[in-house]
């Protein structure tokens, strides 16, 4: 392919936040191209957890029917601390429409939303395509983008490029646009292994020893993700210790799985190594373009919220440019919704990043003194349902109103996940694993 198009808005990233804005655009009759570096969506993703918020707008936008049966929904959190049960949350007591985060696998996730997208007029999926150059006259707007394609250039013309390109965001790099980039004191290295029959596959687990913590997420179709704690820099070291230091690590923080890890991690190709920051932007926008999801505000691993975030983003700017397109808005206009995008999100993503930085120092916390006083600390929140419930409605529950005393009669006690009969099946129905004989 060679040649020019053109489109209302180019859409650079074909993930979460980029997909999900390129649909909302299209549902709303805006021309949309979509320029995805990777030919396929069937490869190994980290971010597969989905916040209630998230789930509650993926119902909403009438997604949900199409992944029946790809996600798993989670119904508690656990958190063991030097060997014992410090905090413990039942997401069902929840007061919100969509109490349940779930794990959904991406390639699921953005098939669907592509499928979504191939159904409607003015949207185009360019796969296997990469963002060479940005188009701009010198000190003039963008105004689309150069792409490479296996078979030649291709020139993408837009009132309006979007960059969904993720925490490594080239189109961030080539718009000049300044950001910070803050490094954390520690990195994380991920694999997965068999989920162990003492586990039942609907609570997300951490488990922290010392210094040292780890994340376990159950994910389809019978597995666990786990993620543990390196110093920043340190998977070098790691590697240098070799293979039964990685099984020792996670024996000693999950001792259920002591018996698997060394069967299932025969090589370090197994396991992959994510480097931990976040990116804080000034400016999202310019003219001619603006910066979403992890573009814009890369987060941290910790509960989930970079699927979440990059989501929001994308409904949240949808109807502010599908307004100004209606209204005739150029160049000036569309930075000026890009710009009220930014004001109506960045409070809430650093809220996010506040929460995740506090609980990233708290797992940093060691020694009598340290890790005491974080076991207290989630004693006391555990001890206090109001303090709980505050405390993860900050990260979980930013978008949906919390239901009144009388809906929830009227449901019964029970919260809507795609209807009240689905609530009822999620809430009342033992999971696979939880009929399984012990």
């Amino acid at each position: 392919m060679t040649g020019e198009l053109t489109a209302q808005v180019c859409v650079v990233g074909g993930g979460p936040a980029g997909l999900t804005l390129a649909v909302e655009l299209a549902k709303r009759s805006v021309s949309v191209v979509v320029l995805e570096k990777s030919a396929t969506f069937d490869r190994s993703f980290r971010g597969e957890s989905i916040s209630p918020d998230s789930v509650w707008l993926f119902d909403r936008l009438g997604l949900l029917d199409r992944l029946d049966g790809a996600y798993v929904p989670m119904r508690r959190m656990e958190i063991i601390d030097g060997g014992r049960e410090v905090l413990r949350a039942d997401f069902a007591d929840f007061p919100y429409p969509q109490p349940f985060p779930v794990e959904l696998p991406q390639p699921a996730l953005l098939s669907a939303l592509a499928a979504m997208g191939e159904e409607l007029p003015g949207f185009t999926l360019l796969r296997a395509s990469t963002a060479a150059g940005l188009l701009r006259d010198k000190g003039g707007p963008v105004t689309g983008v150069r792409a490479t394609t296996p078979d030649g250039e291709v020139t993408v013309r837009a009132k309006l490029t979007v960059a969904a390109d993720g925490r490594f965001s080239k189109v961030r790099a080539l718009s000049g646009l300044p950001f910070t980039k803050v490094p954390l004191e520690r990195d994380v290295v991920w694999l997965k292994l068999p989920m162990p029959d003492e586990w039942d596959d609907s609570t997300y687990r951490i488990r922290i020893d010392g210094d040292q913590h780890g994340l376990f997420i159950p994910t389809r179709p019978d597995s666990v993700r786990v993620g543990f704690n390196i110093p920043k820099g340190g998977f070098k070291e790691l590697r240098a210790q070799g293979l039964p230091a990685l099984h020792e690590r996670i024996g000693r923080l999950a001792p259920e799985l002591a018996h698997t890890v060394g069967r299932s991690v025969l090589s370090w190709s197994d396991a992959s190594m994510l480097d931990i920051f976040t990116t804080v932007a000034s400016r999202w926008s310019m003219p001619g373009l603006t910066l979403i999801g992890d573009a814009a505000h890369t987060l941290t691993p910790i509960l989930g919220q970079g699927v979440n975030h990059a989501v929001i983003d994308a409904v949240t700017l949808a109807p502010l440019l599908s307004r100004t397109f209606a209204e005739g808005g150029g160049v000036v206009e569309l930075l000026r919704a890009s710009e009220e995008f930014q004001l109506a999100r960045e409070k809430s993503v650093d809220r996010s990043r506040s929460l995740q930085l506090r609980q990233e120092r708290l797992f940093a916390l060691h020694g009598v003194l340290g890790g005491g006083f974080r076991r207290l600390l989630y004693r006391c929140v555990d001890g206090s349902r109001s303090l709980k419930r505050r405390t993860l409605a900050g990260a979980y529950f930013q978008l949906q109103q919390p239901l009144t005393s009388e809906r929830r009669a009227a449901l019964g006690g029970l919260r809507s996940w795609r209807g009240t009969a689905a609530a009822s099946s999620l809430r009342g129905a033992p999971s696979e694993r939880e009929q399984r004989p012990r």
